[in-house]
């Protein structure tokens, strides 16, 4: 995985840059020590390690404004962080780049209860915005495992989703605003409290955009109320293609549960020891089926897919007869990342989105790669949206260990394209899936959406590195393509 080089011109420059931003950013603002940049060298995509040029802890927008303002009239590149929970190496620093941290953009602006939105900071975290409405009876509906330190402005950047996306959607689909600030220091807004904005979509094309086009300064979230009733069955299998068939029946039914999660038995046991949820240790899989409404709806729904799991073969059922009981449920799920890293040195979390209908012949094919590689796997699925996390285990203090399981990861996102899927489901490109962007797109493909880059930063100074298989100047992308000396169409006069 290869990095820009580094401009040794801008790294010869670092006391004047820090001097300069210190002036924008005064007291603590700007951290330069060696010391105190080790804790800014990594996302969590841990694998990859680059301390910064420094890091800038901004701590209002119009600082933010002139920090990149500076930034682009010196030709200075700048890496947006937020929680630094990526774990695609979206927010990896660059030795010649500012590292742009918006921890300090923490409070909660404004809850609009009579528009059913709030106006937060992109450094509050995801589950601060379910803490400041749950008194009043809301919620934020995306919920990703890490929802306990990610920020909602990283949460933008990557369109982060959650085990509540199935019924709720991603993080674009709970997004009504954004205000940002572009590479020149200009302030923009789109979007807000109201339903739909005209002209283009800038609010979707920045939702999911990886801090390749501006940076995010504050968000308006859609809240909503809390279900009356939200109950979880516990569902096991022999097998995990038995698993995923009643996946794709449960969803063939028009039954749209509020969450669907699949786990395999490494990553069952690996959960069950780390939060004692009370998961079946006897099953190959197991599904947690998650029904939320109006009680009576929820009291059917749950034995229609009762019905339907024993139809596909369930050797255990389970229904949560309390909110403790289905809490703890989830809690087993919810902390299966870290369970994994009780049982290895080293693990690889993969994030990969396939048709819903191909689950069972992609766990097959991952069984047979995890043979191929010698590598163990726990499997965890936003199995109702076909959003796969595996968990590849190795030891980095193996030579070539890491590599080994960097391969098998790339054969697996390379699987999800070739059964109809995509390369990434919500932990977004960065640097982890940069170089597989060709599996899924052609040159063409690649080259249209640069331009959309070009329009937003057209000197390529904001997160360069990430995403793009190969970094093409702006202007290389309108230059005409001369075979053999000759103009294409030489009839065409020519201004």
């Amino acid at each position: 995985m290869k990095m820009p080089d580094p401009d040794q011109s801008i790294v010869a420059k670092r006391d004047e840059i820090a001097e300069a931003l210190r002036e924008i950013v005064p007291g603590e603002g700007v951290i330069l020590s060696d010391r105190e940049l080790q804790v800014y060298e990594s996302d969590g995509l841990t694998a990859y390690r680059q301390p910064p040029l420094m890091a800038v802890l901004p701590q209002t927008v119009d600082q933010v404004s002139q920090v990149l303002a500076y930034c682009h009239a010196e030709g200075i590149k700048v890496v947006p962080r937020g929680s630094g929970t990526s774990l695609s190496g979206g927010a990896l620093p660059l030795a010649d780049a500012i590292l742009l941290c918006m921890g300090k953009f923490n409070k909660i602006v404004d809850v609009d209860y009579d528009n059913r939105c709030a106006v937060v900071q992109p450094g509050v975290t995801n589950l601060g915005i379910t803490k400041a409405v749950e008194g009043n009876g809301f919620y934020y509906a995306p919920d990703p495992s890490s929802q306990i330190a990610c920020s909602i402005g990283g949460n933008v950047a990557e369109n982060a989703g959650g085990v509540h996306c199935l019924k709720y959607g991603l993080t674009t689909n709970n997004l009504l605003g954004i205000e940002m600030v572009l590479i020149d220091g200009t302030i923009l807004r789109f979007g807000g409290k109201h339903l739909d904005s005209p002209g283009y979509d800038l609010l979707g094309l920045m939702t999911g955009s990886e801090g390749l086009l501006g940076v995010v300064t504050e968000v308006t979230v859609r809240i909503l109320p809390q279900p009356e009733t939200a109950r979880a069955l516990l569902l096991g299998f022999s097998s995990s293609e038995s698993a995923g068939d009643c996946v794709a029946a449960i969803i063939s039914d028009g039954i749209i549960p509020g969450g669907m999660e699949m786990m395999d038995k490494p990553a069952i046991k690996a959960a069950e020891a780390f939060v004692n949820a009370g998961y079946p240790l006897d099953v190959e899989a197991l599904l947690i089926v998650e029904l939320d409404g109006p009680q009576a709806e929820v009291d059917y729904l749950i034995d229609q897919v009762s019905a339907i799991a024993e139809k596909c073969g369930a050797i255990t059922s389970r229904i949560s007869q309390n909110e403790e009981e289905r809490q703890l449920f989830w809690a087993g799920r919810k902390a299966a990342f870290p369970a994994v890293g009780r049982l290895t040195p080293d693990y690889y979390c993969m994030d990969g989105t396939i048709p819903r209908n191909k689950l069972p012949l992609v766990l097959k094919r991952m069984r047979e790669m995890s043979e191929h590689y010698d590598l163990r796997v726990a499997n965890v699925f936003h199995a109702g949206d076909g959003n796969l996390h595996p968990l590849i285990m190795y030891d980095a203090n193996n030579p070539g260990e890491l590599e080994k399981a960097e391969d098998f990861g790339s054969d697996i996102l390379k699987l999800c394209v070739e059964v109809g899927g995509v390369l990434t489901g919500e932990h977004g490109v960065g640097v982890e899936k940069r170089d597989l962007m060709p599996e899924m797109f052609n040159e063409i493909d690649l080259k249209q959406q640069l331009r959309v880059k070009c329009a937003f930063d057209s000197k390529a100074l904001l997160n360069p590195g990430k995403v793009f298989p190969e970094l093409h100047r702006c202007a290389e992308l309108g230059r005409m393509h001369i075979h053999k000396g000759k103009l294409p169409f030489p009839d065409i006069p020519r201004f």
